[in-house]
């Protein structure tokens, strides 16, 4: 069995590479060329968990991630760490482990990224990110690989951390990047918006948002922490990575729906439908789009198959 590790993975799994790998895994599962479970999560206590995500995707096997997900250990280097297991199809035998923390990171902004490019407006160019932690700097480098970004806003609780990845950003990607006081203030201009933080309640309001942005919802993976409020996702087109995940356990759906703003309607088709031209995206250049991301395991599975043709 090949064991690849973290750094192989950030050296081998590209972005733009990823971000196809993404796109086309997500039109598998809408195309029903995969199978998954849902997630089960064991609630640690502390904000703290253990996931554990199984499933099956045609041409790269079938597998399952294992993942702790600390949020206080983003402080250390990563709040999710893991392992994902490959089997073989032919075979049944497990060939393959990868660094899970590596892949989700580099893979979740990715998959926002093929989001973006579905929905955003062809003309957007000013990003907003919310959090300071690696999924923000991640869709930071992913982002402007499907729009061509001219100005970067980050908005953290720390604003010493927030000031550091503005540099590292500025740096990186050769841009202006600012520091916004709130997340009020970071979004306010943005076409493009990430939310990526540990946040348990809403930081952002419908009213908060211009016409005709889109939003990549990272940060909340489970029922419970919510990054934005209920009349925001009456507001937009609502997106989600997989629907039936997203019914059962997306925050921001379910908060809106306890609510009785929305129902099971507004959760529109899967992303991988759009990717495929099977369900409309946008449709004119005002409206709010979102995109729901809680990660699906045939994301990592794809990953890993591709990871490990390269290295078997």
């Amino acid at each position: 069995m090949i064991v690849i590790g973290a750094e192989e993975v950030a050296r081998r799994l590209a972005h733009p590479a990823c971000i196809a790998l993404m796109r086309e895994a997500m039109i598998a599962l809408s195309g029903g060329r995969s199978q998954q479970l849902l997630r089960g999560i064991i609630d640690l206590g502390g904000g703290d968990a253990f996931g554990v995500m199984p499933g099956a995707l045609e041409g790269a096997g079938f597998g399952a991630k294992l993942v702790s997900v600390f949020p206080a250990a983003a402080a250390r280097g990563r709040s999710h760490q893991g392992a994902i297991l490959l089997f073989d199809r032919e075979s049944g035998a497990p060939v393959c482990v990868v660094d899970a923390g590596e892949v989700t990171a580099i893979r979740t902004a990715c998959a926002s990224a093929a989001a973006t490019d579905a929905l955003a407006r062809a003309d957007a160019t000013r990003l907003a990110i919310l959090g300071t932690g690696e999924q923000a700097w991640q869709h930071a480098l992913a982002i402007r690989h499907v729009r061509p970004i001219e100005h970067v806003t980050i908005w953290g609780r720390d604003m010493e951390k927030a000031a550091g990845l503005a540099g590292r950003v500025a740096d990186a990607l050769a841009l202006p990047v600012e520091v916004a006081r709130t997340p009020a203030e970071a979004v306010c201009a943005a076409d493009i918006v990430c939310t990526t933080t540990a946040a348990h309640e809403p930081i952002l309001a419908a009213a908060d948002i211009a016409d005709g942005t889109h939003l990549n919802l990272v940060g909340s993976s489970r029922a419970g922490p919510a990054e934005i409020d209920g009349a925001l996702v009456r507001r937009a087109r609502f997106f989600p990575d997989h629907r039936a995940g997203v019914l059962a356990q997306g925050a921001e759906y379910l908060n809106a729906k306890a609510a009785g703003l929305v129902d099971e309607d507004h959760v529109l088709a899967e992303i991988g439908a759009v990717y495929a031209g099977a369900a409309p995206g946008r449709r004119d250049a005002g409206e709010v789009t979102i995109y729901k991301s809680l990660g699906s395991i045939v994301q990592d599975l794809a990953c890993a198959a591709y990871l490990y043709r390269q290295v078997a």
